[in-house]
């Protein structure tokens, strides 16, 4: 696939399966790892049509592509995921855990106990499980896992996004753990916590009037787009760039939060 990005040699080839990767972020990543001669597996729940499209772009220029579908918020779907595209692309050297979402805005008082299992299932549990199911694939010769985050992890999240925030920090901090348990065994683990991106994600939980606002925090003076957060992506999974980078979580935020 042509690609503007720079070339990065010990991508050509890998096998990559990306959770999430119908729309948004999660698009634009298979579209970038692709163009990188990487082999993917684009996972996708209901997004049949978005998926099938990508997939067709990226066979289309050259590209390697298999499509999982699963739904995150059931452990048995997401261990299947795995499995299937490690068995599609004839094992794994790379799992991005992107798969998640708001499920929806509720404020800490009005949370009940099934507000909870809906948001940390899917964006908390789905990292733990599908990580579990990667890990004896990547074993095999080493590789990277990385996590997506948010600066809601960090921020504390507001309009009824705190469970969401919360669910991301547990993501942030499996990072950190997960790290220390599998680079001796080759795996690096690290994350990217992007800020606000311009994706179907706000456009389904947030209003122009809450993007309005969260624009006026940006210094950059924008709103960031998918393909700002694919280098840091693409920086990770290489070891020949980021082969001592362990545990880490780069903020993609125009200068939002400068922690």
């Amino acid at each position: 696939m042509e690609s503007s990005l720079l070339k990065i040699p010990d991508l050509a080839g890998k096998a990559v399966f990306i959770t999430g990767a119908s729309t948004g972020i999660g698009a634009a990543l298979a579209r970038a790892f692709a163009a990188q001669g990487a082999k993917v597996a684009l996972h996708y729940n209901a997004s049949i049509a978005a998926a099938q499209a990508l997939a067709g772009e990226i066979e289309g220029a050259g590209g390697i592509v298999h499509l999982v579908q699963a739904d995150f918020s059931s452990s048995a779907d997401v261990r299947r995921s795995v499995e299937q595209a490690a068995s599609k692309l004839g094992g794994l050297d790379g799992l991005i855990n992107n798969a998640g979402g708001m499920v929806s805005r509720v404020r800490y008082e009005d949370a009940t106990d099934a507000d909870y299992d809906a948001i940390m299932d899917l964006n908390a549990r789905s990292v733990v499980v599908a990580s579990n199911a990667a890990i004896p694939h990547l074993k095999a010769h080493g590789g990277f896992i990385i996590n997506t985050s948010s600066i809601a992890a960090r921020n504390g999240a507001s309009n009824g996004a705190g469970l969401y925030g919360s669910s991301k920090a547990f993501v942030s901090n499996v990072t950190r753990g997960m790290a220390k348990e599998l680079i001796p065994f080759g795996i690096r683990v690290n994350a990217v916590a992007p800020g606000v991106i311009t994706t179907p994600f706000h456009e389904r939980y947030s209003t122009p009037e809450m993007m309005e606002a969260m624009l006026k925090t940006v210094p950059q003076g924008r709103l960031g787009v998918a393909e700002d957060c694919t280098g840091a992506y693409l920086f990770l999974a290489s070891s020949a760039l980021s082969g001592f980078v362990i545990g880490q979580v780069i903020e993609v935020n125009g200068g939002q939060l400068m922690p």
